[in-house]
Parts: structure tokens; C-alpha cells; sequence
């Protein structure tokens, strides 16, 4: 360990770098996106009432034939989550926009937000009505088992989006531009070589046009992958130091397989939603007063109301799993981008929409990534044991 060096108080060091006032208003932020969650769910529920009420899927279902169900399903879901869309927009206004511009993470105009949420409903409606026509189908065959099966779909569903997200959906709402030849993308293009992933595929986007976070990302799969780095980075200064360790640590998520990882994790916790919700529909239909079973396409506001209170106590499992892979994609950075406190200055300016210091049991609860008091003492720990690595 090299000699002299703490740290400790290198850690405290890089968060006194913020004010008081600054941390406050990060705390602010990030605890009142804890509440954000339940009161998300009570939304939800307020919206499945209005849809079953209003009778709307039932007299749908009454109208199509009864051989062809599937069409059933993809009909009533298309309803069913635009009805959901319309009734919670006001609720994603203020939570996706206006909450974001009241503490300065976005300068996008409303009409602009509005517009790419209408086109993100657009594409995703009519794709997650397929998703439901695969599950329904399911209930059908296999009413047993219909849970675990549904799991593998969605695993797939997932591995698909992943595969042509960048190439199909990202640039309907940003523009991507090979990063320029220069100092920048040569730092990341040798990083690329040092980590053993692909380095042709080098973008900046314009991603200030939503948010004002600091941010970095590598996406797609096999030939669809590519690094992106947001133009909020280099608006915020940030030097080769931060962008060899932050793009370290994403291209740390693609070396390593975390999507595919994930996708399986996802998969598992979409088994267990969906035998919970199974086991619980009985319940929530008697309060609905619904007479049909789960695999009524009618009854989706039933069943979605039951998943919407199971999955706010899933959300720890999920953090969980996140957290484990970005610690892991720390670690990938320090190994082959050797740049802890390039990543340490990055992590710092992540505070502003994720407070530094909450307490383990906040953090294992609400927390998708580990704490960034943490995570910046890890890469201090590193640089004290490999001071002959730092920077090379």
C-alpha cells in the first residue's frame, strides 16, 4: 500500500468537493424518489379501477370472435395499456418532467418530453401487447405452469430489445455521431483494445437533450454494440482521466456478459411476479368483483393491479442485482482503464440526482447502483494497493 496515502481521507476529500447545500438537495432528490415508488403503485391501482369500471375490455372481448383468441388478447392489450397510458399521464408528467426540471436535471420544454413519451408509447405499446399475446397463450396451455414459461419469454423479449435497440430505437431520440478523431477517442479505442471488446464503434449523443446527467453507456449485442457517451460529459469538463475510467466501467458491463446476466435475473424475478401474481388473483378479482379467471384478457387490470403491489416488494432483489454487476464493472474499470480517481471525479458528479452517503439498509432497499461514497472508497482502496498502475 503506497506509503502516506489514506484512504479514507481521500474519500471524504472528494465529497467535500460538493457543498453542504448541494448534498442536501441531493438527499432531497433521492428520497423523495423512494416515495416516488409507492406513490407510483398507488397511481397504478387508481388507474386499474377506472379501466375495469369503465367496462371497456369486457365489451372489446364480447366483439371479438371467440376463435380467434389471440387477436382477443392483442386487442384488449393495446386498449388496456393505452387506457393506462392516457389515465397516469398527468402522474408521469410531474414525476418524468416536471420533478426532473424542478431540480435542474433537464432543460427539455414540455412539448419536447411530451412528443418522445408519445413516440416511447408508440413503440412500446403494441410490442408489450405481443408480449402479452405470448403469455395469455400460455394460460392456456399450460394454466400450471404458465408462470415459469412466461419467465423465458420475457428473457428473450429482453436479449431481443437489447440486440436492436441501438440500431432501431435509440436514434428516433437522439442523434449519435462517431466521436471525433483526437485525443478522446483514441483514449477510449486503446481502452477498447486493453479491454477486449469492440472499439469501431465510438459515438457522443446528444443525450443534454433530455437530461443534464452525467452519463456513459455501451449497448446492443454481437454486432449492434457500441460505446455512447453523452455530450453532458464534456459540457461538465470532464478530462481523458474520467472518461478512461468511466468508459472503463461500461465497457466492464459488456466483457463481462451483465446484459445476459441480467436478462436471466430478469427472467427469474419475472417467474416469481408472475406465480404471485397467479396465487393472488383470487384475492384481487373478489375486491374487483371480477367473475372470469386470469387468462381472461378482460381481467388484464386485475392482474396488472396485483403485479403493480408484488413488484414494489421486488424492487430490493432487483437493486440487488444491478448493484452487483456495477461493483463488478467498477472493478473491470480500475483493472484496465487504472484510473480511480479519473473515476472518482466522474462519481462525484453523479451526486446530484443520487445521494453520496445513505444508510446500508436505504441502499439495499431503493438503491440500483452502490452508494457512491462506496464506490469511491473502493477505487481509493485500489489506488493505495496499486500505486505503480495509477494513470497507465
Amino acid at each position: 500500500m503506497a506509503a502516506g496515502f489514506n484512504p479514507d481521507a481521500a474519500t471524504a476529500a472528494y465529497l467535500a468537493t460538493l457543498s453542504p447545500a448541494q448534498h442536501e438537495r441531493a438527499i432531497a432528490y433521492t428520497q423523495g424518489g423512494h416515495w416516488l415508488l409507492l406513490w407510483g403503485m398507488l397511481v397504478t391501482l387508481v388507474a386499474m379501477a377506472l379501466i375495469w369500471r369503465s367496462g371497456l375490455l369486457v365489451r372489446l372481448g364480447r366483439r371479438v370472435h371467440v376463435r380467434r383468441p389471440n387477436l382477443a388478447v392483442f386487442l384488449s392489450a393495446l386498449l388496456f395499456f393505452l387506457l393506462d397510458w392516457l389515465i397516469e399521464l398527468p402522474w408521469s408528467v410531474y414525476a418524468n418532467w416536471g420533478r426532473e426540471r424542478s431540480y435542474g436535471l433537464t432543460s427539455q420544454g414540455f412539448g419536447g418530453w411530451l412528443g418522445e413519451d408519445i413516440l416511447s408509447s408508440a413503440i412500446s405499446i403494441p410490442l408489450v401487447a405481443l408480449l402479452a399475446v405470448a403469455i395469455y397463450a400460455l394460460m392456456r396451455r399450460t394454466p400450471r405452469w404458465w408462470w415459469a414459461w412466461s419467465g423465458l419469454v420475457v428473457v428473450l423479449g429482453i436479449i431481443l430489445m437489447v440486440v436492436i435497440a441501438p440500431v432501431a430505437i435509440e436514434p428516433l431520440f437522439n442523434n449519435y455521431t462517431p466521436a471525433p478523431a483526437g485525443p478522446t477517442r483514441d483514449a477510449v479505442v486503446e481502452l477498447a483494445h486493453r479491454a477486449g471488446v469492440p472499439g469501431d464503434k465510438i459515438y457522443i449523443y446528444d443525450g443534454s437533450k433530455q437530461s443534464e446527467r452525467y452519463t456513459a453507456n455501451v449497448s446492443g449485442l454481437f454486432g449492434t454494440a457500441r460505446v455512447a457517451m453523452s455530450d453532458v460529459m464534456f459540457k461538465r469538463g470532464a478530462d481523458l482521466a474520467e472518461v478512461r475510467g468511466v468508459v472503463g466501467h461500461e465497457m466492464g458491463h459488456y466483457a463481462e456478459h451483465h446484459v445476459l446476466w441480467l436478462a436471466a435475473g430478469m427472467s427469474l424475478l419475472a417467474m416469481l411476479l408472475f406465480f404471485l401474481v397467479d396465487r393472488l388473483y383470487p384475492v384481487a378479482a373478489r375486491w374487483f368483483g371480477a367473475e372470469s379467471g386470469i387468462s381472461d384478457p378482460a381481467h388484464m387490470p386485475v392482474a396488472w393491479a396485483v403485479a403493480a403491489v408484488v413488484g414494489i416488494f421486488l424492487v430490493p432483489l432487483m437493486n440487488s442485482i444491478s448493484r452487483y454487476d456495477e461493483n463488478a464493472a467498477d472493478r473491470f474499470s480500475l483493472k484496465v482503464a487504472h484510473e480511480p480517481d479519473g473515476l472518482a471525479k466522474a462519481l462525484v458528479k453523479t451526486i446530484e440526482y443520487r445521494a453520496s452517503s445513505p444508510s446500508r439498509l436505504e441502499e439495499i432497499l431503493f438503491y440500483d447502483h452502490p452508494s457512491v461514497e462506496r464506490r469511491i472508497h473502493a477505487a481509493m482502496v485500489w489506488k493505495a494497493e496499486n500505486p505503480q498502475l495509477v494513470g497507465k
